[in-house]
């Protein structure tokens, strides 16, 4: 538990990788130029004491993994959030097994979201089920710009990714996280475009659409369907690295998602091993506007507090929050008074004093 002048912050990374870009594990030229584009972000985003060596990032394992998050790390919860790309490395960048067997033996810690590809048609509408029961899937994680075949993306609002948000709710999934974001060469810019997601937000309103890095850099497009949409929220992943680069440029990003979608809708994200959790945490909890960028409002230890864990938490409920820590979030009921909610519910008690 992360504490800091006498406040205690739960932390929950709502989204974190095991991966393997090695290129043992490359099908093409294209599974290099992933790894390769998500080392130069690590590099020219990090402190330079937090760097790591190239090989190393290609392939950091379990157990290093543990060690950043929850030893060396401030983190009380993550999630995973699996990339597969198959198209681009022989045994999937996500390590799923792996993965999934961090999860199981460490269910107070970690909590696995896995990946479908609704081009995977019928097949896969059967795999989904499949892997809902066996993986006790809570959320899954989508990548619409994802090379599938001949194809190089698809819309949230295609027919058939229309039926495996459906095939979601039926079997309990309640949270789709979907990048869309900065391109990661060779994917296309505009596969990651935010549109899609003010269709299928109004049409499943059962669903929670976490949409990962903020839609940046279509920050502005984001906010205006995140106002509308009472069940669309923001992943800080990529965003919050700037606070060490360009910190009036971070000051913008979380100002205008604070005057936008408040408070309540925000949730902090590593994007491990993109970046270590323990130095964005430590940066964000001493972050402050600054002063002269008056049309934003000073940031509060409450707000920091919601989004560094007890909004994921209350999107997850599963996950256990100190009864000293909580204090009264909407995450998971956006617009409802939780204080009138099921108190006997465990996501009620994570997140109501």
């Amino acid at each position: 538990m992360y504490e800091k002048n006498g406040e205690k912050y739960f932390i929950v990374d709502a989204h974190v990788h095991l991966w393997d870009g090695r290129e043992s594990n490359q099908r093409n030229i294209h599974g290099k130029q992933f790894i390769d584009c998500f080392y130069d972000y690590h590099r020219n985003l990090s402190p330079e004491e937090q760097v790591w060596d190239y090989d190393t990032y290609c392939y950091y394992g379990p157990d290093r993994l543990m060690q950043d998050l929850f030893v060396d790390g401030p983190a009380d919860h993550a999630i995973f959030q699996a990339t597969i790309l198959k198209d681009f490395y022989v045994n999937g960048f996500a390590q799923v097994d792996d993965s999934l067997k961090l999860a199981q033996d460490n269910p107070d810690k970690l909590t696995y979201n896995h990946a479908y590809d609704p081009r995977d048609g019928e097949d896969g509408l059967v795999q989904l089920r499949r892997d809902a029961e066996a993986m006790d899937l809570k959320g899954v994680k989508l990548y619409t710009a994802e090379w599938h075949g001949d194809s190089r993306g698809y819309k949230l609002d295609d027919p058939w990714s229309r039926r495996y948000l459906e095939e979601c709710l039926k079997l309990g999934i309640k949270n789709v996280h979907v990048h869309k974001g900065p391109t990661i060469r060779p994917l296309d810019r505009d596969a990651f475009d935010v549109a899609d997601v003010d269709k299928v937000a109004t049409d499943y309103l059962d669903l929670n659409f976490i949409i990962e890095h903020v839609g940046l850099p279509r920050l502005e497009d984001f906010c205006w369907i995140a106002t509308q949409e009472s069940n669309v929220y923001g992943g800080l992943a990529v965003a919050i690295p700037f606070i060490h680069t360009r910190p009036r440029y971070f000051a913008q990003i979380i100002g205008e998602l604070l005057y936008w979608i408040g408070e309540d809708k925000i949730l902090f994200s590593s994007d491990y091993a993109l970046w270590t959790p323990q130095w964005l945490v430590e940066r964000f909890v001493d972050f402050q506007i600054p002063e002269d960028m008056t049309e934003y409002a000073p940031i509060t230890v409450e707000q920091k507090k919601k989004i560094l864990g007890l909004n994921a938490a209350a999107l997850y409920p599963h996950i256990s929050v100190p009864e000293e820590l909580r204090i009264p979030t909407d995450a998971a009921d956006p617009g409802v008074d939780v204080a009138a909610g099921a108190q006997d519910t465990p996501a009620a008690e994570a997140v109501t004093a």
